[in-house]
């Protein structure tokens, strides 16, 4: 009888790569969250002041969202059981989507699964290998990831350079395609702010089709939270807004506004929306009673941007370089501590969690090799005094590593 070789394991270069990543000292292991996404949480069974959550208006907690997903869920079940095209769209993801078109301001939206879904399944849908993509090179990885599902062709401009973003646009404009020039809102690593009006002003002038992913500014910037394009008052000048209902809505999934025509598109050509089950009745009824607490409880933004305008006084006074000195200047209540070393801004992170705050630390790939930081982000349920014992902590962890005098 023959006798079988033992197998060689095929994916034995993944614990090799690993291994790698542990030399570097960037190698990570999921932090478990036992209660609540809260200001002051318990995560691994320690209890911590919580920097890292993107619950910037505590909504994920809030009572009015609690009960809408309880009486959806005692109505319409637990789930939708299929996806949009064939049975799953039920009326309340219609309501969903109707609520988000007026408040944005657009004839039309189409909720997606995740912010990262919207994005990808968008650029991939709309734009073909015949046409040309004209991105900031901070773009989140769901832009990158989605432009390269296209085939179409990438052209990257500095960060926030007009002038450069105008050269690519200039370079290609005589070529036959399509032409989508895309950028943040508000760039999640370094919480600056997208150069909208001038964006918008070189879309028309090349005749590009205008894309903006405000993510970290819806509920955030805006009237109620309404975004980047109400911030910067550039209504029917965005052609393609994306959001997401996972950061300050609290709940989950993403979203894509505008016209009536690019959503009819999107329903017959978005992989995302029509390969994945819609979300259950009581994840959009909880997003739906968000919307709902924008436009009734303004003192919450009004709360976070205090928060925001405290923490970064009293963090940059200590001394840490809060961006504006190797990456941009932070414009939002994302606050970058920037360390540099991946290895050793790691083990600021494991410092701070022991001491009692629990701050993610974040390197390449996320970031740029040397730009490797803790990224802060205030909500508006943090209170002064919690604050003030994060900075303490920061401080005193600082002074022992030596990343501060």
């Amino acid at each position: 009888m023959a006798t079988t070789a033992a197998r060689t394991n095929p994916l034995s270069y993944l614990g090799t790569q690993l291994e790698e990543l542990k030399r570097k000292g960037t190698h990570f292991r999921l932090r478990v969250l036992d209660d609540e996404q809260a200001p002051v949480c318990t995560f691994d069974g320690k209890q911590v002041i919580n920097l890292a959550s993107n619950n910037y208006l505590g909504l994920t907690t809030h009572p009015r969202l609690r009960e809408a997903a309880l009486e959806a869920t005692r109505t319409f079940g637990v789930g939708s059981g299929a996806v949009r095209t064939i049975a799953g769209t039920m009326r309340i993801h219609m309501e969903l989507e109707e609520k988000i078109a007026r408040f944005k301001n657009v004839e039309a939206c189409v909720v997606f699964q995740s912010g990262f879904t919207a994005n990808a399944g968008t650029v991939s849908a709309i734009l073909g290998k015949e046409d040309f993509i004209v991105s900031d090179e901070l773009n989140h990885a769901s832009i990158i990831d989605g432009a390269r599902l296209s085939r179409a062709k990438i052209l990257v401009f500095r960060h926030k350079d007009l002038a450069h973003a105008e050269e690519q646009l200039a370079s290609v404009q005589d070529q036959p395609g399509r032409k989508l020039l895309i950028s943040d809102g508000v760039f999640s690593m370094d919480g600056d702010i997208g150069p909208l009006p001038g964006l918008c002003a070189l879309a028309e002038k090349y005749g590009a089709i205008m894309m903006v992913d405000d993510a970290h500014a819806s509920g955030v910037l805006g009237r109620n939270g309404r975004g980047t394009i109400d911030h910067f008052q550039v209504h029917g000048r965005v052609d393609v807004q994306v959001g997401t209902l996972s950061k300050a809505i609290g709940a989950l999934g993403g979203y894509v506004c505008g016209s009536r025509e690019l959503i009819d598109y999107l329903y017959h050509r978005a992989r995302p929306f029509l390969f994945s089950t819609s979300h259950p009745p009581s994840v959009a009824a909880s997003c739906i009673a968000a919307f709902d607490v924008l436009e009734q409880e303004p003192e919450r933004i009004e709360k976070l941007w205090a928060n925001t305008r405290y923490w970064k006084k009293e963090l940059g006074g200590l001394g840490f370089d809060i961006g504006g000195r190797i990456t941009p200047a932070s414009e939002t209540p994302i606050t970058p501590i920037i360390i540099g070393d991946g290895k050793r801004t790691m083990e600021f992170s494991r410092e701070l969690f022991q001491e009692g705050v629990m701050g993610t630390g974040i390197a390449f790939p996320t970031v740029p090799e040397g730009k490797a930081r803790i990224r802060t982000i205030m909500t508006a349920t943090h209170t002064r005094s919690e604050l003030d014992q994060a900075l303490e902590i920061l401080k005193k962890v600082g002074k022992r590593m030596g990343i501060l005098s």
